[in-house]
């Protein structure tokens, strides 16, 4: 279809290593992404901190400081947010759509915290808010479950929504480097921050959880109520003794549907998944994100998660799709959180753990510590002991029960006389053969 001659113009915040990306391409394809949308598609205006910076293949005459020119410009219809962080973009947006502005973010930490805000925001506005550049980069995620899957009843998401965690746990499981120089070479090859903390401490994939939730579940759901573990814990061990047992280990994010039928649970952390998951052939950098559905069943939606060129594409096609919207004078689906579940705690989550731990080579070992599981009402699947002497390991890997009373056990193990020392506590996800 091509453009009606009809005009929109495109103000952008922020012009980083996404922005700019986004602000090359559409510059480099403007025929071809105004051919798309049925109008012109017009980059008019740039806020960024130094105007004066060199953007190749960006005009310079586009930059400007000032931020709230982009937001209260008339003449633009159409914002592209790239800048990140929680202020200013927050007021930025808002008032762009209170100008009538239609909104692309990937701004996954605002969402996090003040999507519902924004949602309810843009709803009153009458103009479009769309992210799915928020969530696994260029992995088309949110809109199929915004719309395709909307007929549907979403049982659980599951996903490996951080790139850096991935190839960090990816080498560790591969060449069986600690997690100290796997962190070193993911920093050398751009896939790790210098303070790489939001990553392997599970902050980003908590707000990306955050925002599946509150998608799949038709919930208000912030950062705030995600159970959050990183992966800085994991050793070179862990990944081991996985191994051994046909399991590798990632970093999920996973929100799900709970037993009684009115509260969710949203949580990251380490998790053993078996080795014939589809998950864990996720390998490197790529995200995954894997969807249990009433009718649908299982799904997998699957590729590269983060970098400049992934996420521009998300937000280019974003872009059209509300320019298109604004051309026909019509708005894309909104957010509802009409289903108002609440977020139970992590202690109401049914889950597997595995558990290793260091013990005395002594008869009576393995009953002392059956006594704790068996007090606890948490059934045991296997057994392992590995070593003898000083180096004797008891690995046990349970049958589903409540979280708290996994944690229950694991605190009564640590103080058991026959118990030297808890080594380390892992869920477990995933069908086990």
């Amino acid at each position: 279809m091509a453009a009606n001659g009809k005009t929109l113009r495109v103000g952008m915040l922020g012009c980083g290593i996404v922005g700019s990306e986004v602000a090359r391409l559409l510059v480099a394809n403007a025929e071809d992404l105004s051919a798309r949308s049925g109008a012109k598609l017009e980059l008019v205006k740039i806020a960024v901190r130094d105007a004066k910076k060199v953007r190749p293949g960006i005009p310079s005459d586009l930059f400007t400081t000032d931020l709230k020119s982009v937001v209260e410009d008339p003449n633009i219809d159409l914002v592209i947010e790239v800048m990140g962080g929680i202020d200013p973009a927050h007021q930025l947006i808002l008032s762009a759509m209170k100008n009538g502005k239609a909104v692309v973010t990937a701004n996954k930490a605002l969402l996090a915290k003040h999507g519902w805000e924004l949602f309810h925001a843009s709803d009153e506005a009458d103009v479009d808010l769309y992210y799915e550049a928020a969530v696994a980069g260029a992995i088309p995620i949110l809109r199929p479950m915004a719309e395709s899957l909307v007929g549907d009843h979403v049982e659980r998401v599951m996903g490996i929504v951080n790139g850096t965690t991935n190839y960090i746990l990816t080498k560790m499981d591969e060449t069986g480097a600690t997690f100290e120089s796997a962190l070193k070479e993911a920093q050398a090859l751009g896939y790790a921050e210098a303070d790489p903390t939001a990553d392997v401490e599970g902050f980003d994939a908590a707000a990306k959880a955050a925002i599946l939730a509150g998608l799949a579940f038709h919930t208000d759901v912030s950062d705030v109520d995600v159970y959050r573990e990183g992966i800085t814990a994991i050793t070179a061990d862990d990944i081991s003794v996985a191994k051994q047992m046909g399991f590798t280990i990632k970093l999920l994010a996973i929100a799900e549907a709970n037993e009684d039928g009115e509260t969710i649970t949203v949580r990251v952390h380490p998790t053993l998944i078996p080795r014939t998951h589809p998950l864990a052939a996720v390998r490197e950098a790529f995200n995954a994100v894997f969807v249990e559905c009433e009718s649908a069943g299982e799904l997998m939606f699957y590729g590269r998660g983060a970098g400049g060129t992934p996420t521009a594409s998300a937000i280019l096609g974003d872009l059209v799709a509300v320019a298109r919207n604004r051309n026909e004078g019509s708005l894309g689906p909104t957010e509802t959180d009409y289903a108002h579940m609440k977020i139970a705690p992590i202690s109401a989550t049914r889950t597997r753990y595995s558990i290793r731990m260091d013990v005395q080579d002594i008869p009576g070992v393995l009953a002392s510590v059956a006594n704790v599981f068996a007090a606890n009402d948490v059934s045991i699947l296997t057994v392992r002991q590995d070593g003898r002497g000083p180096d004797a390991e008891l690995i046990v890997l349970t049958h589903p029960a409540n979280e708290s009373a996994l944690a229950a056990t694991v605190k009564q193990l640590e103080v058991l006389n026959t118990v030297k020392h808890v080594t380390s506590v892992i869920r477990v996800e995933g069908t086990i053969a």
